[in-house]
């Protein structure tokens, strides 16, 4: 397999493509492969495996875990389309409160690699998305931490307006407070 990798302006967040073969019965693509990804300097080991099917308009995010089970992700929509998010949330990074966004779809077969220390989140834009994601850590509900989807300071311009949210990210924490006592360094 062949893979490409684009670097993002955050230091370590990586947009990454596989090769992908199409013909006359569709396609074929390695989605993972430990030696290819080990060349490109990604060496995680990826532990678990997440499927999550959202309709148009599901906001899911801002999500990280703390050094407690700390968690690195390689993101991909197998299906429909959604806006990828990761905000760069380790303290001494330059990039410290910057965020990036991708638009990642079954057509483009993008992959985003998120590395510890980053918030991450999606918008569903088509009818329906499916997203998976291999993570380097196991969900662990009290190390999770959730960074409000709309904090001004972070200002992320979300392709719909009024997203259909769970509580849980409706209540996350401003940018502001986690500022106050960052969790990765």
């Amino acid at each position: 397999m062949q893979i490409t990798v684009m670097p993002t302006p955050l230091k370590r967040l990586l947009v990454i493509e596989a090769e992908v073969f199409k013909d006359q019965r569709g396609f074929f693509m390695e989605s993972y492969s430990k030696r290819d990804f080990s060349g490109v300097g990604i060496h995680d080991e990826f532990v678990q495996e997440n499927h999550s099917r959202s309709e148009k308009g599901v906001l899911r995010g801002l999500h990280y875990q703390n050094m407690q089970a700390p968690m690195a992700k390689l993101v991909r929509c197998t299906l429909g389309k959604v806006y990828d998010v990761a905000v760069d949330m380790r303290a001494t990074s330059l990039t410290f409160g910057q965020w990036f966004g991708v638009e990642l779809s079954e057509e483009n077969k993008k992959m985003l690699y998120v590395p510890v220390g980053f918030a991450h989140g999606f918008e569903t834009i088509s009818d329906t998305a499916d997203l998976q994601y291999r993570q380097t850590g196991y969900y662990a509900p009290g190390a999770e931490g959730t960074i409000l989807w709309n904090d001004p300071d972070l200002n992320i311009p979300w392709p719909i307006q009024n997203p259909l949210l769970s509580a849980k990210d409706q209540d996350g924490m401003s940018f502001a407070e986690y500022k106050r006592n960052p969790i990765f360094s």
